[in-house]
């Protein structure tokens, strides 16, 4: 926010001067100030080559400061503090911002690096992230005090951005990477456990409607061989005839798939009429045998 020297509207004289909307105009006579002229086209006074009569502006807009300010954390981590201030000049006191300050963006840049260097120190770098609010509302109050007495009012204080070191920064992206790489590989983890507790679940359930399916299909195979055989007479088959049927008949199943399994080896086994009662007799004593083992 400077200060310019302005001239008059008339050539070779500042008698007349054209005052904008935008700008506060001070006339001096002879270097000392006199008064403020209104917007518009104004009578400063009588002059001659501008040796007289001179003016001053300052303007009347709001006004934007961008200061960086370099500073510590309590966790050693140095960071760059970006505070924009937003001040403009008193109307009452235009002649204070006019005359007592010579660099108006000098002086906010030492209040402001005053106050953030004061108070980030005492925070870790997460507490500056989220105490940025704390922050601005302290600047905002030390401006406002300290700027006053020069006719300045600052609207607002705004820490806009808090920008640590760069090899902080890829540090701390490194971090947040490993953790969802680590997060990602539990995850899975977990899925892969599911699938196989999943498939065990579905192979035991299939092995039991299997088994299920089995035992009805020679419980069927039982009924249908004692009703052919005792059919018409009043015989009663035995346990030991019935289980001698269902080897037998189990027998005669693994011959079947044997021959109907185009991949099968040679298999070489005793064959004949006598041979079924032997291989009935012998899975029936190696069962009897075993029973007693256990």
């Amino acid at each position: 926010m400077a200060q310019r020297q302005e001239s008059g509207c008339l050539p070779c004289t500042n008698c007349f001067v054209t005052v904008p909307q935008d700008k506060y105009y001070a006339v001096e006579n002879f270097g000392k100030f006199d008064h403020m002229l209104n917007p518009g086209l104004s009578f400063a006074g009588f002059d001659l080559c501008g040796c007289c009569v001179s003016f001053r502006s300052i303007t009347s807009r709001v006004d934007q400061l961008v200061v960086d300010v370099h500073t510590k954390t309590k966790d050693n981590v140095f960071v760059t503090a970006k505070v924009a201030v937003q001040q403009s000049v008193k109307p009452d006191n235009v002649v204070d911002a006019m005359y007592k300050l010579s660099d108006v963006h000098a002086q906010i840049d030492s209040y402001v690096s005053d106050v953030v260097r004061s108070s980030v120190p005492h925070m870790t770098l997460d507490e500056s992230f989220e105490k940025k609010d704390d922050i601005s509302n302290q600047v905002q109050q030390k401006l406002l005090v300290e700027m006053g007495h020069y006719g300045f009012q600052i609207h607002k204080a705004l820490v806009t951005e808090m920008v640590p070191n760069r090899e902080v920064v890829q540090s701390m992206n490194e971090i947040n990477k490993q953790k969802r790489l680590r997060d990602a590989a539990v995850m899975a983890a977990e899925a892969e456990k599911v699938r196989v507790v999943k498939a065990a679940e579905a192979s035991a359930d299939a092995a039991q409607l299997q088994g299920e399916g089995i035992a009805r299909q020679r419980r069927a195979i039982i009924d249908g061989l004692r009703e052919s055989i005792t059919h018409g007479s009043s015989e009663q088959l035995s346990t030991e005839k019935i289980s001698e049927l269902l080897l037998i008949t189990q027998y005669f199943e693994t011959l079947r798939d044997i021959a109907a399994n185009s991949k099968a080896q040679t298999v070489f086994l005793p064959h004949s009429a006598g041979a079924v009662s032997d291989v009935a007799s012998q899975i029936r004593n190696g069962i009897m045998q075993a029973g007693p083992r256990k």
